[in-house]
């Protein structure tokens, strides 16, 4: 049972990364909508961003097969 438990903590705390990603790309896609010139800057903002979000969510897993209570 704890496993699966680990799991479901797991899924819940995914759907912090999974906002923040969302909140990145619209604020992208309203950045280009406004000043389509500052396109490349913006980009390379949004990956790094998109980068560091998902970091959150690869560790998240990581500890949830490590930690096993």
């Amino acid at each position: 049972m704890g496993g699966s438990l680990n799991m479901v903590g797991y899924g819940l705390a995914a759907i912090g990364p999974g906002i923040g990603i969302g909140l990145i790309f619209a604020a992208y896609i309203n950045g280009v909508a406004r000043q389509p010139e500052a396109q490349g800057r913006l980009q390379s903002i949004a990956i790094l961003g998109f980068a560091l979000a998902e970091a959150l969510a690869i560790i998240g897993i990581a500890l949830a097969f490590v930690i096993q209570a």
